[in-house]
């Protein structure tokens, strides 16, 4: 038996999310905490599931918010470390008109890069049913060894792997460095979302879904999911007997009020949802695509508020929307 559904490590920060502007036309930004994968834990533990989160701030007012923010909805931060040396990292999020996001980033380096092999939470990663990363603790050291580190330890000990790959152009030092090392963890992992950007960058803006789908599946992943946006997700899967199953589950339409932490929202509910049961992996078609339903439906919700943690919804108003 472990102890939580779901552990992530990696970045976590705090977003300014454009509020508007004052009477003098000047921007005002409102602090929300984020960084994706202190996203998904957040997505679980709000679901009601088990969760904890290993990564660094910085000794400062921003870090001391963004642990207790994730304490209140019961995340455990026993795994988090504190640096002196660098602060924590910061990212200015504007909104386009749909919601669409841009980010400006303060991370040169930033806290989250810090982490090292020797901040590593063994016990806690030994006791994760599984184990969530995305790609940008890869894009410096020490952070990452330690969590080339921390998957090594968790496959050791029977746990699983997710992973979200994420390209952010001014936080890689260009795309030929990003996309081998984003491409690096596929062969790793047993659960993998991506965007259809993020596919177009990994594969060629060539590659359709349903190529894309197969492509990592045959890198040995068991379950594909590719976002699309207000279109849903298409999936690709491999069932317990090794036949290969795919469709795409649509998402209802909402009116879009700040899309950051969508996909870390999705991604969140899926992995609640795959640790409902003993074997995460032992899925029909019928009960994978009611997953991946809930999974839409917590990223639906989250889209109508702004911030990504705050904007996080319940088990209850999840069931509510479904009914």
């Amino acid at each position: 038996m472990k102890k939580y559904d779901v552990v992530s490590l990696g970045e976590i920060l705090i977003d300014f999310t454009f509020a508007g502007t004052n009477s003098d036309g000047k921007n005002l930004y409102e602090e929300n905490p984020g960084g994706a994968p202190a996203n998904c834990v957040s997505a679980v533990a709000k679901l009601g599931g088990k969760s904890a989160f290993i990564g660094m701030t910085g000794r400062d007012s921003f870090g001391e918010d963004v642990r207790r923010v994730l304490e209140k909805i019961n995340v455990d931060t026993s795994g988090m470390r504190y640096t002196e040396i660098q602060h924590t990292t910061l990212a200015f999020v504007s909104l386009g008109p749909s919601g669409e996001r841009h980010f400006s980033f303060c991370r040169n380096p930033g806290a989250d890069t810090q982490l090292s092999e020797k901040d590593l939470d063994k016990p806690m990663l030994e006791n994760a049913r599984i184990f969530h990363i995305g790609s940008l603790s890869l894009t410096d050291e020490p952070c990452k060894t330690a969590t080339l580190k921390a998957i090594d330890i968790v496959k050791k000990a029977g746990g699983l792997i997710s992973y979200d790959p994420n390209y952010r152009a001014n936080l890689w030092h260009g795309r030929s460095d990003a996309i081998p090392l984003m491409k690096s963890i596929f062969p790793l992992a047993d659960s993998v979302k991506v965007s259809d950007e993020e596919l177009a960058l990994l594969f060629g803006k060539e590659t359709s879904t349903e190529d894309g789908g197969n492509m990592i599946l045959d890198l040995g992943v068991r379950l594909a999911m590719i976002t699309l946006g207000e279109k849903g997700v298409y999936y690709a899967a491999k069932l317990p007997n090794g036949e290969r199953i795919s469709g795409t589950i649509g998402v209802r339409k909402v009116d879009a009020v700040d899309t950051t932490g969508a996909g870390d929202s999705f991604t969140g509910g899926m992995l609640y949802r795959l640790t409902r049961r003993e074997n995460p992996f032992d899925f029909t078609k019928k009960i994978l695509e009611s997953d991946l339903t809930f999974a839409n439906t917590v990223a639906s919700i989250c889209v109508t508020r702004r911030g990504a943690i705050p904007a996080l919804p319940t088990l209850k108003e999840v069931e509510s929307l479904l009914s």
